[in-house]
Order: structure tokens, then sequence, then C-alpha cells
């Protein structure tokens, strides 16, 4: 069965190449309502949802998540993507954001055990909200260590960010430099288990 939603969800793919060009303020709302709209543990709605379009702020965060990933390098048989390499394919890569203009940081509370699943689904949804509207997008996991140094602690103080909260996850938005998405990986099988 074939309906919109599901041929958006198909057809999603992740954008590690960004065009520099600023995404437009209706595409950015589109995304943001998605996240707002996703499901929260008991309704909580207790994800805060940061947007930085500072080019300079998202080059030194994303920077800072690099140094402070640790990430296993890949290998000829196990990798991220050959199509757009990841931090863990291309040493050269400095910068974790992958230079995408819009990079939004959600932050969870610290002691509710279901914050960092609320977010993983706010952005689940943004992530084909972004598909819908023709952005690029790219989940980044474990965001807490891009702000772990000076500069990061003083972004979380510029942005009043709660102390009560962490940064869960970043969703990076831009408009594709490739006309092109990266091919899908087929689906493996064996996955779904009938009882």
């Amino acid at each position: 069965m074939t309906n919109a939603v599901m041929e958006n969800i198909l057809t999603r793919r992740t954008i590690r190449r960004f065009l520099t060009e600023q995404i437009q303020e209706e595409e950015l709302q589109t995304v943001l309502d998605a996240g707002m709209y996703a499901p929260s543990a008991g309704g909580r709605q207790s994800v805060l949802f940061v947007v930085s379009q500072d080019k300079e702020v998202n080059e030194k965060l994303g920077k800072i998540k690099k140094k402070n990933s640790h990430v296993k390098m890949s290998t000829d048989t196990i990798y991220i993507s050959k199509e757009q390499p990841s931090i863990a394919d291309d040493p050269n890569i400095m910068n974790a954001f992958y230079d995408a203009p819009t990079v939004i940081t959600l932050f969870v509370p610290k002691d509710f055990l279901y914050g960092p699943y609320d977010a993983s689904a706010a952005a689940e949804n943004m992530l084909l909200a972004a598909h819908s509207v023709g952005l690029g997008s790219c989940y980044i996991g474990s965001a807490w260590d891009s702000f772990r140094d000076p500069f990061g602690q003083e972004i979380l103080k510029k942005w009043d960010i709660r102390t009560d909260y962490y940064a869960a996850l970043h969703v990076l938005l831009g408009y594709p430099k490739e006309k092109e998405a990266p091919k899908g990986k087929e689906r493996k099988e064996g996955r779904i288990i009938r009882v």
C-alpha cells in the first residue's frame, strides 16, 4: 500500500553535503511544527528545540562534537556512507555538522527517563517533514558532547538553557548539494518476527 506518507518515508535519505544558502523561514517552521507535534511520554512535551543559524557558532560546535566523538573509523567493509561520508568515514571531515546552515539542538530534562526517546520521536518527525519540503537533513546523536568545552558551556549560557536540561541530539538542515539523493540500502531480511 502506497500513500504520500509512506512515499516520504521510503524516499527520505540522510544528507551530509549542503549548499551554503540558508533555508526559508516557512520551511524551518514546518520542520519545527513536526517536532512539536511528535508523541511524548505522558504528553509532557518537555523537549526544547534550539535553532542556530549562526554559521560561526555551528562550525565551532561541530568541531567540538567531532573532537569529542572518538569515533571508530570505518573500514572498506564497515562504513556509514561511501556516497556522503560521515566523520567516521573520512578523517578529513572536521565539522560533525557537515557545514549545515541550520542546526537544531533538542534538549531534554536530565531527570526524565523518557526524555531521549521523546527527542528521538521529535527528530524523526522533523527529518520526514524536512524531506517533504525539499530540505536535506541529518540526525546527529549524543549532542551533549558538542558542549563539552568552555565555548560550548558559554553557548549554553548565551542560549539560556536550563541547567536541569541536556542536549540529546541535533537535527541538521539545509538544501542538498547534490541533485540526486544517496541510494538507499537494501532492507535486511529476517528482522520481522511474527508470533
